[in-house]
């Protein structure tokens, strides 16, 4: 198959290509084994690596100085829940044992996160030589913090979810360089993804993106049941994949393929089921707490919420936000639906996932600096352009230096009151995040801008870009 090179119709890649002798010509020579694919493999493990390298200083070692952590913007929340979620006894996270709930907290994840984070405690504990858990349940559980040898249990722990992690980003890049045909490289915006770096440690989101990634290329192999079951396990670790039916259910329509989409709704609820029932069936209270804790959450780090809310003192209650905030995001829904339905040309998934899934991000109550994950994979397929990936993953870093230091009161004025240079945050962000919505809603409302679509009129826009720079 042809590979469409990005020094060919990309302005800001052919741009640097000319000092290393200027874009691919057509004959160029391909490398037997470096594939586009191993090549995009090995940028997304370095950059990956480099990630962790980030996090070390006070998430691979014992760090009790909070200060120092924000100052260096190296955070996961990995460490800091490990025994106080029960891992630490490798605690089952939907467990109704009562000296278990006295002790520790509920997982307030979805349950896909929980197994995860459960199985992995389960290799810590193996690699660390199977601890004896009985001196553990003798201690209070704010005194295991203080055991010969936990501190280094704890970033074995660390390290053994990087490492998986690690295996979800190159399983991602994997997958997104199968999404569109003859255009592996569209996903080095993904694999050489700065913020993949810096927010791919924080948590656990990393399992629903490398789902989101590997339903998109099952749709493009025309795999319904497949995709379904992909979303449905996507929807059991994280929400947001469910927005991707939202893409399909405009996609099915316009190709009159209503069949499909039912199936797409049966496997997609199947294997969320499949996948809640362990939760569900062996704890039900500590199943509903991921439910009960997102509906009494309020305005939280990030979202245009909490800027207003600190901003005028309104005090939102958690009930209004959650009215007003699902009553909008069902108005930005319908607009990509109108968008989607009356494209002259059939949009692609990823166009449609990323807008829906944007426009969720902007209006939800919390905007975690790790979500920016949530659009990475959508993102560098939805508008293939280093440009605009800039732009917007140059906001995304932005917001990802001020939350940190805005954690740490160094962004409090010296009068006091509230930091309003992280409210400055907020709105870059969110701006960056709308130039991109809005350039990829341009592709679909007119398909010649798409460089997916449109591959001959990009190359002659690059053409000109670079003799114009030379």
């Amino acid at each position: 198959m042809t590979h469409r090179h990005p020094t060919q119709e990309d302005p800001v890649v052919a741009g640097l290509s000319e000092a290393v002798g200027g874009p691919v010509g057509d004959h160029a020579g391909r490398h037997p084994w470096w594939t586009p694919r191993r090549v995009l493999l090995l940028l997304a493990a370095v950059v990956f690596a480099l990630g962790v390298v980030q996090k070390a200083p006070c998430s691979l070692g014992a760090s009790e100085d909070t200060e120092a952590t924000y100052a260096q913007m190296c955070y996961t929340d990995l460490r800091p829940l490990y025994i106080p979620r029960g891992f630490a006894e490798n605690a089952w996270p939907y467990s109704g044992d009562d000296q278990t709930r006295s002790r520790y907290e509920v997982m307030e994840y979805p349950v896909g996160i929980s197994y995860w984070a459960w199985g992995t405690s389960w290799v810590t504990h193996w690699l660390v030589g199977s601890p004896d858990l009985d001196d553990r349940y003798a201690a209070a559980p704010s005194q295991l913090w203080g055991l010969d040898g936990m501190d280094a249990e704890i970033t074995v722990f660390v390290l053994v979810n990087a490492v998986g992690f690690a295996l979800l980003a190159l399983l991602t890049v994997w997958f997104l360089t199968g999404v569109s045909p003859g255009r592996p490289w569209d996903a080095a915006a993904f694999a050489l993804s700065p913020a993949l770096a810096l927010t791919g440690l924080i948590n656990w989101d990393l399992i629903a993106v490398a789902l989101v990634a590997a339903a998109l290329w099952a749709w493009t192999r025309e795999r319904t049941v497949l995709t379904g079951v992909l979303i449905g396990l996507g929807v059991a670790a994280k929400l947001y994949p469910l927005f991707l039916l939202g893409g399909l259910l405009v996609l099915c329509l316009r190709r009159r393929r209503i069949a499909d989409f039912t199936t797409l709704l049966v496997t997609s609820f199947a294997a969320w089921l499949a996948a809640n029932a362990p939760a569900y069936l062996t704890g039900r209270e500590q199943w509903r707490v991921f439910w009960d804790f997102n509906a009494e959450r309020g305005a939280d780090l990030g979202s245009l919420w909490l800027l207003v809310d600190q901003a005028t003192d309104i005090g939102f209650a958690a009930g209004t936000i959650n009215t007003w905030s699902w009553a909008l995001f069902a108005l930005w829904c319908l607009g990509v639906f109108v968008l989607g339905m009356k494209a002259p040309e059939d949009p692609r998934l990823a166009q449609l996932g990323f807008l829906i899934v944007a426009g969720f991000l902007i209006i939800n109550k919390v905007y975690s600096p790790q979500y920016v994950l949530w659009l990475l994979p959508l993102a560098v397929l939805a508008r293939p352009q280093w440009r605009d990936q800039l732009v917007w993953q140059g906001g995304e870093l932005f917001y990802f230096a001020m939350v940190w230091w805005y954690l740490g009161g160094f962004l409090e004025p010296a009068g006091g009151g509230d930091a309003g240079f992280y409210w400055v945050a907020i709105l870059v962000r969110v701006a960056a995040e709308l130039y991109l919505v809005a350039l990829v809603a341009r592709d679909v409302w007119r398909p010649e801008h798409d460089v997916v679509r449109s591959p001959r009129r990009q190359s002659e826009m690059t053409t000109r870009s670079t003799s114009v720079a030379v």
